[in-house]
């Protein structure tokens, strides 16, 4: 019964990173179509970099020792995200963005993979450093024709979805005591973070 269970999440996990394999964001605008909260919040479906930094931030706030963390960690994710945002929507020049978001996805497939465990402070302040990596290109990917609030409310709403959903399947791991789970997860996401950097060269 629970190896039936763990291979559903990560069948699961697996259908949502092979869906953004694509180089293609699913988020662009065409012709005259006004982009807003719709288009924020596919933009983060639309990318493995993205999505894979989303799902493990989720399940790397459930491994930490701390319960708060569970509510810490995707909070400073959406909190220091949105300055990142509001930086790309300005046009502030940020160097190494898509060298942190790969760090970033490589770096916390590691922490899901080894169970780290820092002191929530610190755990808080990595998770805030890498948002504002991936907040910044949502920031600057947005539409020229975009609704600048609906828009940024979009790809929270987009980011704090996959978080749940990370949070959601390593939760059912630990009730089944399917510790295998995490270290799955964590080789796949590395991979996929790999892949993107492959992709990127």
């Amino acid at each position: 019964m629970g190896q039936r269970h763990i291979r559903h999440s990560l069948l699961f996990l697996g259908a949502m990173l092979c869906v953004s394999l694509p180089s293609a964001a699913i988020a662009h605008v065409g012709g005259h179509e006004t982009a807003g909260f719709l288009h924020g919040f596919q933009h983060p479906l639309g990318g493995l970099d993205h999505l894979v930094a989303m799902l493990a931030v989720g399940i790397w706030a459930v491994q930490v020792e701390e319960k708060q963390g569970r509510f810490l960690l995707p909070l400073s994710f959406l909190g220091l995200m949105l300055v990142g945002g509001l930086l790309g929507m300005v046009g502030m020049n940020v160097p190494g963005i898509e060298v942190g978001i790969i760090f970033s996805d490589l770096l916390l497939g590691c922490f899901v993979f080894f169970g780290t465990r820092l002191p929530l402070l610190w755990s808080s302040l990595i998770i805030g450093a890498l948002a504002v990596f991936h907040g910044y290109a949502h920031g600057a990917e947005m539409p020229t024709n975009a609704q600048g609030l609906q828009y940024a409310l979009g790809f929270l709403a987009g980011t704090a979805s996959l978080h749940l959903i990370g949070m959601g399947t390593a939760l059912l791991a630990l009730r089944r005591q399917q510790i295998q789970f995490f270290r799955i997860a964590g080789v796949m996401m590395v991979v996929a973070g790999l892949t993107v950097f492959a992709q990127s060269i």
